[in-house]
């Protein structure tokens, strides 16, 4: 793996990362939307990330000991997804999207699970961008060592 490549690794994370802020911020907009075009409440999205490559770190160290390119490596938005959970019923008879019995399904989205969510995907970011910020130090450094 060279050395720049790392930048990609870490591009690719702040990119995943921030597509997870995004979808959780979604989610929390429409926390109460109980009517979508497609018909019914708003489904909570999830993302669904997967690796770039797939080189265990053995391989990567017997590539780079006979000075072969790896596969890159990294991280990516495979796909985002619909939550199959099921609907919050709650009984108000005179909103507008109420059934027969005066219920309202109201969308599978959790507050704190999104909060949580978006922390995590926060600092996953932050941690990338330190990341990032040290390879670029290292690189300055590098080039200083005439």
């Amino acid at each position: 793996m060279s050395f720049l490549s790392s930048f990609n690794i870490s591009a690719s994370a702040l990119t995943a990362q921030r597509m997870r802020l995004d979808v959780a911020s979604e989610n929390i907009a429409n926390i109460e939307t109980t009517r979508t075009e497609g018909g019914g409440p708003y489904r909570r999205k999830l993302v669904v990330l997967e690796e770039i490559g797939n080189n265990t770190f053995r391989q990567a160290l017997l590539a780079a000991q006979n000075n072969h390119e790896t596969t890159k490596g990294g991280v990516r938005v495979s796909q985002i997804i619909e939550d199959e959970s099921e609907f919050k019923r709650v009984y108000n008879p005179d909103h507008p999207d109420a059934d027969e019995d005066g219920y309202v399904s109201l969308p599978n989205v959790d507050l704190i699970k999104e909060t949580v969510d978006s922390m995590s995907a926060t600092r996953s970011y932050e941690a990338n961008i330190t990341a990032f910020n040290s390879l670029k130090t290292m690189a300055q450094k590098a080039l200083e060592i005439k």
